[in-house]
Formats: structure tokens, sequence, C-alpha cells
């Protein structure tokens, strides 16, 4: 498994357990369909949030979450569309799009949690 891969399971697994320790509930974690993947879908109260964590092990590339772009925030907005009708809440729900950007290692990291980012 390339390095990149196993740095992203393991930022997805930290905002996993951020979440459930801020009183999330995960409905779901790589929820792929034709379109793409969000990583983690989860309910905030009464609001569906669809989360993009970006993980680095350092600064030096500048912050992870300077890599969502254009091109990916309509992705997932996209792939959150499908998600609602699929799961016939489309109209039914409250919806946000966040962010997790994890920058360390499995045992040293700094976290930080933008919400309603797009």
């Amino acid at each position: 498994m390339d390095n990149h891969i196993i740095t992203g399971k393991i930022g997805e697994n930290i905002t996993i357990n951020y979440l459930v320790n801020k009183g999330y509930r995960i409905i779901e974690s790589n929820y792929r369909n034709s379109i793409g993947e969000i990583d983690i879908i989860a309910q905030d109260k009464n609001i569906i949030v669809f989360i993009e964590v970006k993980t680095s092990s350092s600064l030096r590339f500048g912050r992870p979450k300077e890599r969502i772009n254009f091109y990916k925030i309509n992705k997932i907005k996209n792939v959150a569309l499908c998600y609602l009708k699929q799961n016939k809440l489309y109209d039914k729900v409250s919806i946000r799009f966040d962010c997790i950007e994890i920058v360390g290692d499995k045992l040293n990291y700094e976290i930080e949690h933008l919400e309603n980012i797009f």
C-alpha cells in the first residue's frame, strides 16, 4: 500500500474518533458511487454532514485543506446529491460540507475542523 494511502487511512480513523467524541453519529465512511467518493458521512444533531478528510505528515507542500479545489468541491457536491436521492433524503434534511485537516502522524498530530466550508 502506498504511503499516501496509509496516511489517508490513519487520518480517516483519527477523524472518526474525533467526531464520535464530539457527539457525531457516523453514518458511513468511504461512501462511493459512480461519480466519486465522500470520506465520511455523519450526523451532527439534525444535520447530515459530508466530510472531506485531508491528511499530511508535514506542511512541506502546504496545508492539506489547500488541496480542495473547485473540481473536488463540485465532485463532492454531486456525490452528496446522489447519496441524498438514493436514500430519499433530498428534501428532508439539512446538510453541511466540512473539512477535517490533520497534520502529523498517528501519535503526534494537529487536527482542524472546518465547518460549512463550501
